[in-house]
């Protein structure tokens, strides 16, 4: 018999009693979404650490980019491991990871501690989110083995962007009305994130695990060569999507307070909330659409949105600075579903981690490079200039990229 308690019980021949799949499936979907939380729990903290430290705006994206080179680098090198280390294991570490990085930015608050704290946090989101993707699609599988598997695509990419949601929310929050604003939100996300580890595992492994383990190698593209162009097709996509999320996890609170004069800690993580959020409810709206349909649709409301920021910020505007981020966002949603569902439809059973790894490595890349660049921008240009010259290239790249993905769908 399975327990729903946080403690493992054991049967009669003393063998340790985990969840059922079905719960299983919940108990990594509220990890994974725990974890996404707390890698943008940071967001609306920026600001705090620049007055008090006087470290320039540039500075900002070097610490948000050192977490993007931590994604990169684990999927890069371990993203693909749970195909055969085996689902939990890998999920585990990866959480645990997420909590040494909660004590880092606990007790080495000063630059270099802010850039170990959030590289090593990209290291644990990096490797958990192909990780978890691929465990929650196989729970869903083996617990509704008659469902539309297109169902475990969307709560996974749900609760990949609801969480990225909630975190700036929730540091908004602390850091507004509770004590101590750097610390607290990293006390509670290292109890969750502890919490998070102890159910994991209690879940049920997915892949068997094989008595000779194959040679290390770093990620690569396991896919036939026909299938190639789709896959590229779609990580291009993922890639100008994230861009859009990289600028509102990095410079939009300070945007928000410099150039919008708008310093409450709590609106800079409801904005970034709003636009999150903006992505995972769009996915459920537009669930029965097809895929082509989704992606048009995406196309259209990330462009219409970088213009509504553009604009925003150039007035200067608020309120269409904060509806241009929250129309983009609806548009990274449908997009970024649409590359997960492709990608993972591309690859074998055996090596859908490697897939989504890879996936997910190109996007991440949308999300540091050009969060760099626009710190350079605005280092060398006047800040709405810089945001005007940012938006206009992401503009074109996004729908380039939408017509190629556009193209490579069936």
């Amino acid at each position: 018999m399975t327990t729903l308690s946080g403690h493992r019980s054991l049967d009669r021949a003393g063998t340790p009693v985990r969840f059922a799949h079905g719960a299983g499936f919940w108990m990594i979907a509220v990890a994974f979404l725990t974890t996404m939380a707390f890698s943008t729990v940071p967001t609306p903290l920026y600001a705090i650490y620049q007055r008090r430290d006087g470290f320039p705006t540039f500075m900002i994206t070097v610490i948000f980019a050192a977490y993007a080179v931590g994604v990169m680098v684990s999927l890069y090198l371990a993203g693909h491991v749970s195909d055969w280390l085996g689902r939990r294991r890998v999920a585990l570490l990866a959480v645990l990871t997420e909590a040494l990085a909660a004590v880092i930015f606990l007790f080495w608050q000063d630059v270099p501690g802010l850039l170990l704290a959030r590289f090593v946090s990209g290291v644990g989101v990096g490797v958990l989110t192909a990780t978890a993707t691929a465990h929650l699609s196989e729970l869903r599988r083996i617990s509704r083995p008659d469902e539309d598997p297109s169902h475990s695509a969307l709560i996974s990419s749900m609760v990949n962007l609801g969480g990225l949601a909630f975190g700036p929310l929730v540091g908004g929050l602390l850091a507004e009305y509770g004590m101590k604003p750097l610390d607290r939100p990293y006390e509670v996300f290292l109890v969750l994130l502890l919490l998070s580890a102890l159910g994991i595992a209690l879940v049920p492994e997915t892949v068997e695990r094989q008595e000779e383990r194959p040679a290390y190698r770093p990620q690569r593209v396991a896919l036939p060569s026909a299938a190639k162009p789709q896959f590229f097709a779609t990580a291009v996509g993922a890639f100008a999507a994230f861009a859009i999320f990289g600028l509102f996890t990095s410079l939009a609170p300070t945007f928000l307070a410099g150039t919008l004069h708008q310093t409450s800690r709590l609106l800079a993580g409801v904005v970034t909330f709003a636009v999150f959020l903006a992505g995972a409810v769009s996915q459920m709206l537009f669930v029965r659409f097809s895929r082509p349909r989704q992606l048009k649709l995406g196309l259209v409301l990330m462009s219409a949105g970088l213009i509504g920021v553009a604009v925003g910020g150039l007035l200067p505007s608020l309120w269409l600075f904060v509806a241009g981020g929250v129309i983009a966002g609806a548009g990274v949603g449908l997009v970024f579903r649409g590359a997960v569902a492709t990608a993972a439809s591309l690859a074998d059973p055996s090596s859908r981690g490697e897939v989504l790894a890879a996936l997910f490595l190109i996007a991440y890349a949308g999300l540091a490079l050009p969060v760099l660049a626009i710190g350079v921008g605005v280092a060398l240009l006047p800040a709405q200039l810089a945001l005007l010259i940012f938006s206009a290239i992401i503009f074109v790249l996004v729908n380039v990229a939408g017509q190629r993905m556009l193209k490579a769908m069936p």
